[in-house]
């Protein structure tokens, strides 16, 4: 199994974590949506998986490339 890291691609608060450990995926799914500048960003899968890790939670605030979560893959 590979194991793919999921990262911000922006700076902001997290409004919605839509997945929980053990959820199975799909490539574009929706994991998490952030806030940043009153825009809210999705942050999808980046392939089909199931979720390993979720780093974040609602309300925290997070940097662009950091890690929010883990896809493995099969």
């Amino acid at each position: 199994m590979a194991r793919i890291e999921v990262e911000s691609e922006v700076t902001g608060n997290v409004w919605k974590v839509e997945v929980e450990v053990g959820a199975v995926v799909a490539e574009g799914d929706v994991l998490i949506i952030i806030e940043s500048m009153k825009m809210e960003i999705p942050v999808e899968a980046p392939a089909d998986g199931s979720v390993a890790e979720v780093f974040v939670a609602v309300e925290d605030a997070v940097e662009e490339d950091q890690v929010l979560a883990v896809i493995e893959t099969p």
